[in-house]
């Protein structure tokens, strides 16, 4: 009992000459006409800490800890201490406006943690960390399978060197990039720290870090992402980009406050990932037919529904530059924008600014476009813009979170749009997946029984109807694993799609105020399967297995 009521007093102690410390702080702010700041409560920007080194501030007592372009915020405990005169001066000599602020001497050494974490990162150049190309390249060209990103990790972590540990990132990097990865997770659970792949679209385990060595490799990646170190028990978004082979792959990152450490995803956006051509997207041929003759039209609005990560967005970027030629003028309005265009003009939004899709729409109109992107309808305000726009000789693209094609039209009429100007306006609707392609090197034929032969038989009846060349085939394929799939029976993506036209008897039913059911009951005669039949239809031509067409959308008809 005497130890914990020790303790109690120690901590009491520390908090009173803190507090007294911070109320001197404020009465020499007031002195010397400073402003005063309280660093223990003040986020610690990383690249200003790093401006001189931790020998120079520890000497002159003072830290850097804001950074705005060439402007500068030091906290100093006095100004009539002359060793920091020469540390301004030196920073002034540099280009950098000087602003001091008065602080605790507690505060101070608050600020100074920060040398911990960041004094194994590589610098470049002042207040610039960044991953060498020349590294990442060399991750890119040996690593194969998720297995080699294992033994690698593990190695650099075993070897018990600092700078081994900090090329951490460069390999989890530079396998995702090797491998065709979408999104990096790291996971801390109470013992370990998970890490783990999204590879076409399913999470695999990759390896298992210490907490000790993960605080190392999540300081890098809060150096790389540009987010605050000695911020942990908030949300964090940062970004930063690798170069690989000439190209640049961005990286998004987020890091969030967990039970035991900060989680980060780390989103790898890669150009060549999405330069998928519209014919190569998985569009049968009818509907191909019929996509190409809505996007040759001067006006209208196009609209592509699903969740996120259902393949929206490359469908977008497809039809866009299957429209880009130097003759017409093409303007987007992203949240964020995903993917440089050559020869598109990219707008982001800016909440913070007032700059919504809304206003960006209204703002892209008055810059005489012929096709306009919108990231997403998301309000009746941006709604109303886009239709006004596509009944004004504009062609739209924009996307709506709905389940399916048929939902797109109750969605908007929810939001407040007029059911008579949608029929003007909309040209089609459409809905997508995203299903896993059967590695061709491994897949294995069988033959489909029971429930598959049931349903393949059940929905072949109808999708004949439609499609009276296509047979039905007696042998499925299923997934093995390989080496060149990295063992999971599937290597890449192909979109499974539905989509409406407003034709007359769609038309007919929306002054009714009708159901989804109605309005896909009413666009059956347009000859469009559905995305189940779609799925349905690659099973049978052996692109992607009757169980990935079950995840993705399922095998009973929703009634």
């Amino acid at each position: 009992m005497a130890k914990f009521h020790d303790e109690d007093q120690t901590r009491e102690w520390n908090e009173l000459r803190v507090k007294e410390a911070e109320a001197l702080a404020q009465i020499l702010s007031e002195r010397y006409k400073l402003p005063y700041v309280d660093l223990a409560r003040m986020p610690i920007d990383n690249n200003a800490i790093r401006l001189i080194p931790e020998a120079s501030a520890r000497e002159a007592k003072i830290a850097i800890f804001q950074m705005n372009q060439k402007n500068v915020c030091v906290a100093i405990p006095t100004p009539k201490d002359e060793k920091m005169v020469p540390v301004i001066a030196e920073l002034e000599r540099q280009g950098y406006k000087v602003a001091l602020f008065i602080a605790s001497e507690f505060g101070i050494k608050k600020a100074w943690d920060a040398y911990k974490e960041i004094s194994y990162a590589v610098v470049e150049t002042a207040g610039v960390v960044s991953v060498s190309e020349e590294t990442m390249e060399k991750y890119v060209s040996s690593i194969k399978t998720i297995p080699d990103i294992k033994n690698i990790i593990l190695s650099a972590v075993h070897s018990g060197d600092a700078h081994a540990l900090s090329t951490v990132v460069e390999i989890l990097l530079g396998g995702a990039v090797a491998t065709g990865v979408s999104d990096v997770h790291l996971e801390p659970e109470e013992n370990i720290v998970r890490v783990r792949y999204r590879l076409d679209g399913i999470l695999q385990d990759v390896v298992e870090l210490q907490h000790a060595d993960y605080k190392k490799v999540l300081a890098r990646i809060k150096l790389l992402a540009g987010t605050k170190l000695n911020l942990t028990h908030e949300a964090q978004d940062g970004r930063f980009t690798i170069k690989i082979q000439g190209i640049d792959v961005e990286v998004r990152t987020s890091i969030l406050p967990a039970a035991y450490q900060e989680s980060v995803v780390m989103r790898i956006l890669n150009p060549s990932t999405i330069s998928v051509p519209l014919e190569e997207l998985g569009m049968d041929e009818y509907f191909y037919k019929v996509m190409t003759a809505q996007i040759d039209k001067p006006n209208g609005l196009i609209l592509t529904t699903g969740p996120t990560g259902s393949g929206k967005t490359t469908t977008l970027y497809a039809c866009l530059k299957k429209l880009r030629n130097p003759e017409i003028k093409i303007i987007t309005i992203e949240d964020p924008i995903e993917y440089h265009l050559d020869g598109i003009s990219q707008t982001q939004v800016d909440h913070e600014k007032g700059y919504d899709f809304s206003n960006g729409l209204r703002a892209a109109v008055r810059q005489d476009p012929d096709v306009i992107m919108v990231g997403e309808i998301r309000d009746g305000d941006t709604a109303s813009v886009a239709i006004d726009s596509a009944l004004t000789g504009h062609l739209v693209f924009s996307t709506l979170h709905t389940n399916n094609a048929a939902g797109a039209i109750p969605r908007l009429i929810d939001i407040g749009v007029n059911p008579k100007i949608i029929s003007s306006a909309l040209n089609i609707a459409l809905a997508q997946r995203l299903v896993r392609r059967l590695c061709l090197s491994c897949r294995e034929a069988y033959t489909p029984e029971g429930r598959e032969k049931e349903v393949i038989e059940s929905n072949f009846t109808e999708i004949k109807k439609y499609r009276p060349k296509l047979e039905l085939s007696k042998q499925l394929y299923r997934p093995i694993g390989c080496e060149k799939c990295t063992f999971t029976g599937y290597k890449g993506r192909i979109s499974i799609y539905e989509g409406i036209l407003m034709d007359r008897a769609v038309e007919k039913v929306l002054r009714e105020n009708p159901s989804e059911r109605e309005i896909k009951e009413a666009a059956k005669p347009q000859g469009m399967l559905d995305m189940r039949q779609d799925g349905i239809v690659k099973v049978l031509n052996g692109i992607t297995s009757l169980a990935e067409v079950e995840r993705a959308v399922g095998l009973e008809e929703n009634r």
